[in-house]
C-alpha cells in the first residue's frame, strides 16, 4: 500500500534538495565566501595571532567555554527534540483525532503521520550529531588554547604554524555547529507537511528566504562590510 501520495513525494524532494543546494551554495561556492559565517572565519586567525601574543589568557579560556557551553545546549535540545518525536510518533491514536477536530486540511492516516514523525526524528537526529562532533571539536581547540606557545615565541614560524592550525580546527568545528543550527531551522520548515504538502513547500521556502537574509543582508552581515560606518554617538 502506497503512503506517500505524488504531492507528498513532490514536496518532500523540494524539502529535502532546498536544504542540499542551500547548504552547498554557503559552504562550496564563491557566493557562499561572502556569508556572515565566512566573514567570522577570517577573525578566527586574527584570535588565535592575538592570543599568542598575551601573557594572560584568561579571556581566551572564557570564549572557548562559551562556544563549548553553547555547543552542549543543543546537543541536549537535540536529544529533547528525539524524545519528543518519537512520543509524537507513539502518540498517533490520540493525536490524529484531535487534528481532525481542529480542520487543519486532510488527516494524514496513522502510517503517513509515522513516516513524517520518522523523517523529523531523522533531522533531529542528524543535528545531534553535528552538534556533538562540534562540542568534541571545541574540546580539541580548547587543548590547543592551553597549549598555545609562549608570547616570547609568538614570531616564530612555528607558532604561526599553531596558530594557523589552531584557527583551522576552531572553524571546523563552527561549520559542524552551524550545520547542527541548520537542522534545527529546516527542522521548522518540515513541521508544515504536518498540514500537507502544500504548507511544507511554503515552510521550506520561508527558512531558505531568512536563513539567506541573515548570512547576505542582515544589519549583523552588513556590520563586516568593507564600506561600513559605526552610529555616531
Amino acid at each position: 500500500m502506497l503512503v506517500l501520495t505524488l504531492p507528498d513525494l513532490i514536496a518532500i524532494a523540494y524539502f529535502f534538495g532546498a536544504w542540499l543546494i542551500y547548504s552547498y551554495v554557503i559552504e562550496k561556492t564563491a557566493a557562499g565566501k561572502g556569508s556572515l559565517n565566512a566573514r567570522v572565519n577570517g577573525y578566527r586567525d586574527n584570535w588565535m595571532e592575538q592570543l599568542l601574543g598575551r601573557d594572560v589568557r584568561m579571556v581566551d579560556a572564557q570564549v572557548t567555554a562559551a562556544l563549548q557551553n553553547g555547543t552542549a545546549f543543543f546537543a541536549s535540545t537535540s536529544l529533547i527534540a528525539i524524545g519528543g518525536a518519537l512520543t509524537l510518533m507513539r502518540s498517533s491514536d490520540d493525536l490524529l483525532p484531535v487534528m481532525s477536530l481542529l480542520n487543519l486540511g486532510s488527516v494524514p492516516s496513522r502510517q503517513l503521520w509515522e513516516l513524517k514523525m520518522l523523517g523529523l526524528i531523522v533531522v533531529f537526529v542528524y543535528a545531534f550529531f553535528k552538534f556533538a562532533w562540534s562540542y568534541r571539536l571545541f574540546n580539541y581547540f580548547a587543548i590547543m588554547v592551553g597549549a598555545a606557545p609562549p608570547p616570547a615565541a609568538k614570531d616564530t614560524p612555528a607558532a604561526k604554524a599553531f596558530a594557523h592550525r589552531a584557527a583551522r580546527l576552531c572553524e571546523d568545528a563552527g561549520r559542524h555547529f552551524n550545520r547542527g543550527q541548520r537542522a534545527f531551522f529546516f527542522a521548522l520548515g518540515y513541521l508544515g507537511w504536518l498540514l500537507g504538502p502544500i504548507p511544507l513547500v511554503l515552510t521550506t521556502s520561508g527558512v531558505v528566504i531568512v536563513m539567506w537574509r541573515r548570512q547576505f543582508s542582515s544589519e549583523s552581515s552588513k556590520a563586516f562590510a568593507s564600506d561600513f560606518e559605526a552610529p555616531k554617538p
